[in-house]
């Protein structure tokens, strides 16, 4: 059974619609980017799946068991949440907050199961350090982890290589993969259609048309074709300051990255 499915779905604002007759699904281990313009309402399918935001219509089916305060999420970080004064243990402790109720405390089995995300993410040695202090490959990590302490059976990623450098963009991209290998199922908000169309079982495109279905079809649908070559050719409008640029912050990050 799907763990997440929509049927008909319409999203928008009150009575503005962005996004209707949306059809898709999540089954366990899939791995389903989704691309497309900004504006088009990616966000808002991510809020809607979340429970933050009602559909103007449609439905979500949960499948499995799950619940939508059990979704493990990693949104894009504000400069706010950068700073955040906490320790690397209390963030990741606070992914278990949808499961506590009114529990003012943390179970055995809930601080175990928070050694062992950390652990996987590889920041078990850095549970004491402030939050704020740490590269923004580590952060990334460390949210990573508290995601996982809300649910192993699926996550969702809001744009999560935005502001790292090339080659943590790389690991971080390769450490989802293995998630979601280990079966954890993935949704994620990209804007990097070469990661997506890499990585990704399943892509959902977000525009003008809706396309879902497995990344081999999405590369031989219109949408898809259309997409690339859009997305081509922006890139190579600003290509070579972009490279020159990804190249002095590659080399200032990469100090302090990890």
């Amino acid at each position: 059974m799907s763990l997440i499915k929509t049927e008909d779905l319409c999203l928008g604002y009150e009575s503005h619609v962005i996004v209707s007759d949306l059809n898709c699904k999540v089954d366990p281990g899939d791995y389903l980017c989704i691309v497309g313009e900004n504006g088009s309402g990616k966000s808002t399918l991510m809020k809607t799946l979340l429970g933050l935001q009602r559909p103007i219509g449609g439905k979500i089916i949960m499948g499995d068991g799950l619940k939508m305060s059990q979704i493990g999420y990693l949104p894009q970080q504000t400069d706010v949440q950068r700073d955040f004064p906490a320790s690397v243990k209390e963030i990741v402790m606070s992914g278990f907050q949808g499961k506590c109720g009114l529990r003012p405390f943390y179970t055995a089995d809930e601080r175990q199961t928070a050694e062992a995300c950390m652990k996987r993410m590889s920041i078990d040695d850095l549970e004491d350090r402030c939050y704020r202090d740490l590269s923004g490959g580590q952060q990334q990590r460390v949210l990573l982890a508290r995601a996982l302490c809300a649910t192993e059976m699926i996550l969702l990623l809001d744009e999560p290589v935005t502001g790292l450098d090339p080659k943590v963009t790389a690991d971080m991209y390769e450490l989802i993969s293995r998630l979601n290998k280990e079966g954890t199922a993935i949704i994620m908000i990209s804007h990097d259609i070469g990661a997506a169309v890499k990585y990704a079982s399943h892509i959902l495109h977000i525009g003008d048309t809706i396309f879902f279905g497995t990344t081999r079809e999405y590369l031989e649908s219109e949408a898809g074709k259309l997409f690339r070559a859009s997305d081509a050719a922006a890139s190579s409008v600003h290509g070579d300051r972009s490279s020159d640029d990804m190249d002095r912050d590659g080399q200032k990050e990469g100090d302090v990255e990890c």
